[in-house]
């Protein structure tokens, strides 16, 4: 494990943002593309923080965790499933097929927990019993498993726009996606849902409920893209704490970045407003959660890449033949 004052060292050198001399730069909450030859691109996964649709900090290592967990999670996917993945020239990006993402992400529950409004737990404790197309029984509590996994798809909010709720019937009804596709996107989402739970198990971890997105190549493939089983998509409960704090009504122990939203919801902040300040021991252990959480699903010891990250990776994207020398 990388030592605290290493960490607490390398918080103003997080990565924020690249300006790589590229074509077609675009950016999201965490990453940052841009066009390449031969319909590829280029994905480059930053160091940001995000929580409440706001970038909140930078925190070292957390977009190398991201890009390299999910390599080794579509690896091991491939059979359910291909992913856009075609090659890590660094440990922080990947060159990805360009695809057309389709308009639904699919989300996949085995649990009923959640306080958001798009929760099962939130819309069941509301009275709810008909929720995404489910009926549910009276008498479940809260955190506790669901007897199959559900998926519960939601429209991918666009330009700002909140996601809406949707049916895996209304996924069809309403022309997101013809019936064979969302068929097969439904069989590859809980198949690749059930791996991810066998893998966190070992692990000594639960996995609670996570979103997985898909997208159709040139050919017409249908194919995996995005993230997978991160703590950034998913959400992750540790397993040798649960039962005996469900049998005590007290809250699953998470292990993801749930605990960075906790932070600011105990100051008050909820996304609106002006972000607080807080303490670099926040960050310093949002860190040293996400190399753990990697560790623990990977079996494999971090190797934790050169800081800072921009002269590392302009002269491997140069070795990989991606930019000029």
């Amino acid at each position: 494990m990388i030592e605290t004052r290493r960490l607490r060292e390398l918080l103003p050198l997080a990565l924020s943002e690249t300006n790589l001399p590229l074509p077609g730069k675009g950016s999201g909450k965490v990453r940052d593309w841009y066009d390449l030859p031969d319909g590829r691109r280029l994905l480059v996964t930053t160091d940001r923080l995000s929580a409440f649709d706001r970038i909140l900090a930078r925190v070292p290592y957390k977009g190398q965790v991201l890009n390299q967990l999910t390599n080794w999670w579509f690896e091991r996917t491939k059979g359910i499933i291909p992913s856009h993945l075609i090659a890590e020239p660094d440990p922080n990006a990947s060159v990805v097929e360009v695809v057309e993402p389709f308009l639904v992400e699919v989300i996949v529950r085995g649990y009923i927990t959640g306080v958001t409004t798009t929760a099962l737990w939130y819309r069941y404790a509301l009275g709810e019993r008909e929720i995404y197309g489910y009926r549910f029984p009276e008498g479940l509590r809260k955190n506790s498993p669901l007897p199959q996994p559900i998926i519960t798809p939601t429209t991918k909010g666009i330009a700002g726009a909140h996601d809406e709720r949707l049916t895996c019937a209304e996924v069809v009804e309403k022309g997101l996606l013809d019936a064979a596709t969302w068929e097969q996107v439904q069989a590859a989402a809980l198949a690749i849902f059930r791996l991810g739970q066998e893998v966190a198990a070992q692990a000594g971890l639960i996995l609670v409920d996570t979103k997985y997105e898909f997208g159709r190549d040139a050919d017409g493939r249908v194919l995996l893209i995005d993230e997978v089983h991160t703590p950034d998509s998913s959400r992750f409960w540790k397993a040798d704490t649960y039962e005996s704090r469900l049998a005590a009504g007290e809250e699953p122990e998470n292990f993801d970045k749930e605990f960075v939203r906790l932070a600011y919801a105990e100051k008050g902040y909820r996304g609106d407003g002006e972000i607080p300040s807080m303490p670099d021991e926040l960050w310093v252990a949002a860190s040293q959660r996400y190399i753990a959480i990697y560790e623990m699903l990977t079996g494999e010891t971090f190797a934790a890449g050169e800081y800072p990250v921009e002269p590392r990776l302009l002269t491997n994207l140069r070795a990989a033949g991606l930019l000029s020398a």
